[in-house]
């Protein structure tokens, strides 16, 4: 018997650990519920739920193969060993294949559940597939891993070159097993069902991820490069929630791009080279999480900005939770995150760099908040942002750039369209004065709306102060 532990590899078509264990004889399915780790990494209850949409999809979608799936709890992940071991036991399994995850937590899990199940004589055997490359296979001239984006990119388009990362076979129909599906449970406790309004916006299964991405890569890859920036367009994928999961996977989004583009990913169609980019971009952080560790256990990527002194406001950092910065861009963005669960990437941006730049507030703060709400929330690319936007991270945006929200809402949101549908209590004010109410002084209209909590250009100041006292800083100035 072959077992796959599933992870966040919640699909039936182009799962490498899947398809490995049915070519070599019957297989069962297993999932662990681990509700206590789950909290520890502040996994949002809207990703939890969506999580569990998605196994029981999955589950459906496996049953016609005659694949059980079965469900089992390790309440933390240092229970996952006997869990797994008590359950091969039971089926008499002879290996366990799973896909392989990242992260400081998963390597140790999973290397603790190596050596338990070995010590038994069961095999254990770990797949690529939630990356394009192999971490550790991508390397600078002296063998380290890459800081900077687009030389790790340069390194990726070489290797596409030669070959592309193959889609792998789905597994076809086996013998139908003695053994039973488990239920999948509807909720988990300590994790709320989020509303109906925010399940609807993400429909579970690989059928929906797939339809997403095929109306992407038909129609609104060709606009990518120049809607993307602009929030009130539907100008991105919206596929990152199952991306995270596991529901589709970066190969399959690698190939419908390429499709799109005539087999090009640096030439050919602009859209889609941007969003190949971006897939590229998600590869670079996670291939970050494995070889700078420290990134992972809530540590700077850059040391010497450990020293920096984030200002302790409790009032400034609830206002911003609770989208009342009085700031129109910011607050809009908030209120789409805690609504849907998601927020537009450029908008992810300009409020991670309020809140440290203009608030002065470790981006620590952000990243909880952000990872406590996020459908799509992974480690290594909320991660990477926040600290990109902080600038104590990779290839991070200089300390002396810092986003200007009122002109970035001007920029990229001109009428104001996303400001009006977010914040309905501004809609009565005109293109002009939507992006800062704070210039009518509390007129009719915009008396309900909070005024900003803090001095755009002071904050900056201070900002630049902050980041021009630590050891190893050049000097610069420059806004966005």
């Amino acid at each position: 018997m072959q077992l796959i532990w599933l992870r966040s590899d919640l699909r039936q078509h182009d799962n490498t650990a899947l398809a490995a264990a049915a070519a070599r004889g019957p297989t069962v399915a297993v999932y662990l519920l681990s509700p206590q780790q789950w909290q520890e990494h502040d996994d949002a209850p809207c990703k939890v739920d969506f999580w569990l949409r998605n196994l029981s999809e999955l589950s459906d979608s496996l049953g016609k193969l005659n694949i059980p799936l079965l469900i089992r709890t390790a309440g933390h992940w240092h229970q996952a060993p006997a869990q797994l071991l008590k359950l091969c036991r039971e089926l008499k399994v002879e290996a366990v294949h799973v896909n392989e995850e990242y992260g400081v937590h998963e390597s140790r899990r999973d290397a603790a559940v190596a050596e338990v199940l070995k010590a038994e004589g069961i095999e254990f055997h770990s797949y690529l597939d939630q990356l394009l490359f192999q971490p550790g296979t991508v390397l600078t001239r002296t063998g380290t891993y890459f800081q900077v984006f687009s030389q790790f990119r340069k390194v990726c388009y070489e290797r596409l070159h030669r070959s592309v990362p193959a889609l792998v076979k789905t597994p076809g129909k086996q013998a139908a097993q003695a053994i039973q599906s488990d239920p999948v449970p509807a909720a988990i406790k300590g994790f709320e069902t989020p509303s109906e309004a925010l399940i609807a916006l993400w429909p579970a299964g690989e059928q929906e991820a797939r339809r997403r991405l095929n109306t992407f890569a038909d129609a609104q890859i060709d606009y990518y490069q120049s809607e993307r920036d602009f929030p009130a367009k539907p100008g991105t994928s919206q596929l990152s929630a199952y991306l995270a999961a596991g529901v589709i996977s970066p190969r399959q989004c690698l190939h419908a791009a390429l499709q799109s583009n005539q087999g090009e990913f640096d030439s050919g169609k602009v859209g889609a080279v941007t969003w190949i980019n971006e897939l590229l971009w998600r590869e670079f952080y996670k291939h970050i999480l494995v070889g700078y560790p420290r990134v992972s256990r809530h540590r700077a990527f850059r040391p010497e900005t450990e020293a920096l002194a984030w200002r302790h406001a409790p009032d400034e950092l609830a206002a911003w939770q609770q989208a009342r910065t009085g700031l129109p861009i910011i607050d809009a963005a908030m209120r789409q995150l805690l609504e849907t669960g998601w927020m537009h990437n450029r908008l992810r941006m300009v409020v991670a760099m309020f809140l440290t730049k203009n608030l002065l507030i470790d981006w620590r703060e952000g990243e909880r908040f952000f990872m406590r709400h996020l459908i799509d929330g992974d480690l290594a690319a909320n991660n990477g942002g926040w600290q990109w936007s902080a600038s104590t991270g990779t290839d991070s945006a200089p300390y002396f750039r810092i986003f200007n929200p009122l002109s970035q809402s001007e920029k990229f949101d001109s009428e104001g369209l996303f400001i009006k549908h977010w914040l309905p209590e501004l809609a009565r004010l005109n293109k002009k004065e939507i992006h800062n109410p704070a210039n009518l002084g509390g007129l009719f209209g915009v008396a309900d709306y909070p005024s900003p909590i803090v001095n755009l250009s002071a904050s900056r100041d201070r900002a630049l102060a902050a980041f021009k006292s630590l050891p190893s800083r050049s000097t610069g100035a420059g806004d966005e």
